[in-house]
């Protein structure tokens, strides 16, 4: 083994190790390994101290020192630049710089010649300020003297009245005396004056930079460095549009000796937001543009809800309207309806109070002979917005009302007392009377258009909400006619398209609220036969185009880009009925949230407007019918009730029965049973009591059968 064995060097043990006898003469003791190298005292130290300056901790307070540092000297250029401003012509200057760089040469010579005015008015008071410490003296000195004079004169009436002659001095004595307290109080504060003074004016600095965020930006706090919310200027704008992706427009931006400040149109307020034209350069279509909205949202450092995109008549433009950051999150002020309490409704010649355009300006929509189609996604504000122009409406005594609420979950109950007819629920017994009461207004309708040309007829607002219940009805009739669907023999679609069709011209007009347009559940003849058409949020642009139409999305309209859940109440609307901006098919409206408890108390305003109405909550289809109980229930709780709309309300209740009834048809009941219609202030109308009196005196074995053998 020992043959093996490498020969070494001998390694001279540690003293206090013996070398062991098993240790052959050749092998060698291996040490324990050395302790490592201590690094020197300076290293340490500066590794400590990297350490510590290089700290995220260190580091954040650092920004934090410097940021508010620089909020006071940021806050100092800016309130030595708005005193400079006011004091020069300089703001004046630097638009007039600015409207020339955008061609807008019109407006320009209008800066200029403000500026010529603020220099003539400075010049003016300069000259002042050379006169005014000769004008000051005389009148302190004339001042000064009058004041003695009458401190003295009430002295003397002092003196006269107390018959004291020193008290000739007591007004002079008291003046000199406050005086000299007004002097002791700022002797004692001007001390702690000029010490808390420049911490004051430095907080005030400081105040000002933090608002404007005057601070570099690697100091600013990471949801203020993303640069959101910056104000919107004509070289952002440009660069936003440079940054689009599209090379012709990037090309021509480039090319322009103005770097693209011609193609902006000056920016103005709009609202709570700023609104500019772009006219686009050869090449460039409005198209691209508005197909990338969020790029030019996040470029503008908006979202994409904020930044709307509409052509105006001009070719080649497209008018951006870019929200403050923030501002279309805030809820809007309450309606009108609910502050004013006096306020009435007008059907012909007023506008409801629906919201706010994104301007802020009131957006007011007119109802008159105009049929209505809200559209939109599940809870986003539909029901709603359609009640709300329905409160309006009930404010005229003169509006008539059939209402069907297919969801059925009372968000129409307020309107019992109101309407004539009020059917409420989802099930295809619910559609069934839906339908029938409006085929009744149908019915009407015609009545009214064979009605004696110059005749005037007051509105009859036929409202279903829910409508695509209806016409998704798989139900028929027992002449296997479908009372859902869009064919020909559908007959709630048939119903409604007659309404559409000849409706407005005696002022019977449908209102309808659905959700999700397809064609299935919105058929096309119907969403067109709509003169006011508006829309919530809608998932895609062909729900966009059924719910608007072609003309207002490829305008601009996009409901589909609207945040479900978060724009609730947030429409675009489509009508002759509203103040649209020149130019646009479409008009944005943020509208009015009226809640449950205040749309009652907006009904009961209404019903005190009215002699009283009964409400239909079902439609009775039996054959046989009595018609001086039903001449009973239509009169409610009025005393007495004109013929006409009697006849009006027997029509309504039951269009098969009473439908082509005339004067003579109801006199000839009324007379029959004793209870004849008389004259009341020059009109004829049908006594409460005289029907009630019969109804009750009649005898048991004449019933519906005799009643109505009396009209044959």
């Amino acid at each position: 083994m020992s043959g093996n064995v490498v020969p070494l060097h001998k390694t001279p043990a540690p003293p206090d190790i013996a070398p062991s006898s098993e240790q052959g003469p050749n092998l060698t003791v291996v040490p324990e390994p050395a302790p490592a190298p201590v690094a020197p005292l300076w290293v340490r130290s500066g590794r400590a101290v990297r350490h510590a300056v290089t700290h995220e901790r260190t580091v954040e307070v650092g920004r934090l020192a410097v940021r508010h540092s620089m909020y006071v000297v940021g806050g100092t250029r800016i309130v030595t630049r708005r005193a400079w401003d006011g004091r020069t012509g300089a703001r004046y200057e630097r638009l007039l710089r600015a409207a020339e760089a955008t061609g807008n040469y019109e407006v320009a010579a209008e800066w200029e010649e403000r500026l010529q005015r603020f220099r003539e008015a400075r010049h003016r008071r300069r000259m002042d300020l050379l006169k005014s410490p000769v004008d000051v003296a005389k009148g302190l000195a004339v001042g000064t003297g009058a004041g003695i004079g009458t401190l003295v004169g009430l002295g003397v009436v002092l003196a006269i009245a107390n018959e004291d002659i020193t008290d000739v001095l007591t007004p002079l004595l008291a003046v000199i005396e406050f005086i000299r307290l007004l002097i002791t109080i700022v002797s004692v504060v001007w001390g702690p004056a000029l010490k808390i003074g420049p911490l004051l004016v430095l907080l005030a600095l400081w105040s000002v930079g933090r608002k404007q965020q005057a601070a570099p930006n690697w100091v600013l706090p990471a949801n203020a460095r993303s640069g959101e919310g910056e104000p919107i200027t004509p070289s952002i704008v440009v660069k936003a549009l440079g940054d689009l992706g599209v090379p012709a427009l990037r090309n021509a931006i480039k090319e322009m000796g103005d770097a693209g400040a011609a193609m902006l149109g000056p920016i103005r307020i709009a609202g709570c937001g700023v609104e500019v034209d772009v006219t686009l350069p050869s090449g460039v279509s409005t198209v691209e543009v508005q197909q990338r909205r969020r790029k030019l949202a996040e470029n503008l450092t908006r979202h994409e809800h904020e930044v709307f995109i509409t052509i105006p008549e001009a070719a080649r433009t497209v008018r951006l309207w870019v929200a403050d950051s923030g501002a279309l999150d805030e809820p809007i002020g309450p309606s009108p309806l609910v502050t004013d309490e006096t306020m009435t409704a007008d059907y012909c010649k007023g506008k409801a109070p629906w919201g706010q355009d994104l301007r802020g300006d009131a957006a007011a929509l007119s109802l008159y002979q105009r049929h209505l189609l809200i559209t939109g996604l599940s809870n986003q504000g539909k029901t709603v917005a359609l009640r709300s122009l329905a409160l309006w409406l009930a404010l005229d005594k003169s509006v008539q009302f059939l209402m069907g609420d297919l969801k059925g979950v009372g968000d129409w109950a307020m309107f019992d007392g109101l309407a004539t007819t009020l059917i409420q629920g989802p099930t295809d017994e619910h559609v069934i009377e839906v339908t029938e009461m409006v085929e009744a207004a149908v019915e009407e309708m015609n009545r009214r258009i064979q009605a004696p040309p110059g005749t005037t007829f007051p509105p009859l607002i036929v409202l279903v909400d829910e409508a695509q219940v209806a016409f998704m009805c798989p139900a028929k009739d027992e002449d296997r006619r479908p009372y859902g669907g869009s064919k020909a023999n559908s007959r709630y679609f048939m119903a409604v398209r007659k309404i559409h069709n000849q409706g407005r011209a005696v002022n019977v007009l449908m209102w309808q609220g659905t959700q999700d347009p397809t064609n299935e559940n919105l058929p096309k003849l119907v969403r067109e036969g709509a003169h006011t058409r508006a829309s919530l949020a809608l998932g895609t642009e062909s729900q966009a185009r059924m719910a608007l139409g072609d003309k207002a999305v490829d305008g601009g309209a996009a409901p589909n880009l609207l945040r479900p859940g978060l724009d609730q109440g947030t429409l675009i609307l489509a009508s002759s009925g509203i103040d649209i901006p020149q130019g646009q098919s479409s008009i944005t409206v943020r509208t009015h949230y009226i809640n449950d408890d205040d749309a009652k108390a907006i009904t009961e305003r209404a019903k005190a407007l009215r002699d009283g109405v009964t409400t239909l909550h079902a439609i009775d289809r039996s054959e046989q019918r009595d018609p001086l109980t039903d001449i009973l229930s239509v009169l409610g709780d009025a005393p007495r009730v004109r013929t006409k709309d009697v006849l009006a309300r027997l029509a309504t209740l039951d269009a098969g029965t009473y439908g082509e009834w005339s004067f003579i048809n109801l006199k000839r009941v009324l007379d029959n049973a004793g209870a004849e219609p008389y004259k009341s202030d020059g009109v004829m109308v049908v006594s409460r009591d005289r029907v009630a009196r019969a109804l009750a005196n009649r005898p048991e074995d004449e019933g519906p059968d005799a009643s109505i053998s009396h009209i044959d």
